[in-house]
């Protein structure tokens, strides 16, 4: 199995102090993660894009760029791409300059994206969204494939023997589609062979696993091999101990800070309790051994090869934060490396 840090650049309060970072202090937080993720030997970090509050991620391939000057060898993901809000044909050159900017570290996650005021910025509707997306994922695909492409769509002027500028370094670049409840999602990766990125996060596992089914079942409708589906997946939170109460207890007034958050926000609890959070949903909470059996019990679930922990300290103090992610990888990640095999990331030949 392969571990990727995730981050949204969500831009609150912190959960238990009620205190505010500065933006400036915000980004240095998520370009250092960055750098901590490679340290300690994580294969992945990803940024997502957003376009309204809580979240200051509108703008991954910048930040990319600049975690890209400051790593090596980490993979580097965007969680997700919103191709439904982009012109493709600019969102194609930002990211194949940060391809060979990065060294052809770079791998997609797209998705339609949620939101009704990021919409409402784009003037894009949930009526056509989802067109939007899939219209957007079409053309990005031949421009990264073919040097003159000639086009015409709903959502953007057609195109005419169009080249775009600079060539990319991966020929192609690896693209995700990311789907928490989308069919659509799930149905345009499997007809074109791409992987799956579940996101696992606001339910209880039944919901995600019926999608990657189905994301299987269309797999091999669309005539691919059954062996070569690649999923992924994620994680609502991760806080392990050596003790599960010691785990448990630093976690609780985190968990219940964001519960309260939510109730503030309308947004209806699926779990009513830390305990039930960890019972029933897809967080981490509690001693390495435990984790690692949780997810083995969501891998025989969902088949993932490869999963996401937040990047984010969710109100840990640094100290806290990096000692849980050391943890992370001295006594979870070996054991859940030789228990599930994946498949190597992509890599650029040497030229």
């Amino acid at each position: 199995m392969k571990f990727l840090l995730i981050t949204l650049i969500t831009h609150l309060p912190h959960p238990v102090t009620g205190e505010l970072a500065d933006t400036t202090a915000r980004f240095r937080e998520v370009v250092d993660n960055a750098v901590l993720a490679e340290q300690l030997g994580f294969d992945g970090y990803g940024v997502g894009e957003r376009h309204e509050r809580p979240f200051i991620s509108s703008s991954p391939p910048v930040v990319l760029s600049h975690i890209a000057a400051k790593t090596s060898t980490i993979r580097l993901f965007t969680a997700v791409t919103t191709l439904s809000l982009l012109d493709p044909v600019r969102a194609y050159e930002d990211y194949a300059t940060l391809d060979h900017l990065s060294g052809g570290r770079l791998e997609l996650i797209i998705g339609k994206g949620n939101g009704a005021a990021q919409a409402q910025l784009f003037h894009v509707t949930a009526a056509d969204q989802w067109d939007r997306n899939r219209e957007s994922y079409e053309l990005f695909r031949r421009l990264w494939r073919e040097d003159k492409v000639t086009w015409a769509g709903r959502f953007r002027p057609s195109l005419t023997e169009a080249e775009t500028w600079p060539r990319p370094l991966q020929r192609p670049i690896r693209v995700w589609h990311g789907s928490a409840t989308s069919r659509e999602s799930v149905d345009l990766a499997a007809r074109y062979g791409d992987p799956l990125f579940s996101a696992n996060v606001s339910n209880p596992v039944e919901p995600y696993a019926e999608l990657i089914a189905h994301y299987r079942q269309q797999w091999a409708h669309y005539g691919h091999d059954p062996k070569d589906a690649l999923v992924g997946a994620g994680t609502a939170g991760y806080y392990a101990a050596k003790r599960s109460q010691d785990a448990i207890a630093v976690y609780r007034p985190i968990f219940e800070a964001r519960q309260a958050a939510f109730k503030r926000l309308g947004v209806p609890l699926v779990f009513t309790s830390l305990e039930d959070a960890i019972e029933r949903s897809s967080i981490l909470v509690g001693s390495p051994e435990q984790i690692v059996d949780k997810v083995h019990r969501y891998h025989e679930r969902l088949g993932h090869e490869v999963m996401h922990l937040s990047a984010d300290s969710d109100g840990l103090t640094p100290e806290q934060h990096r000692d849980n992610l050391e943890l992370f990888q001295s006594d979870i990640a070996p054991v859940l490396r030789r228990d599930i095999p994946s498949r190597p990331f992509p890599t650029v030949p040497a030229s």
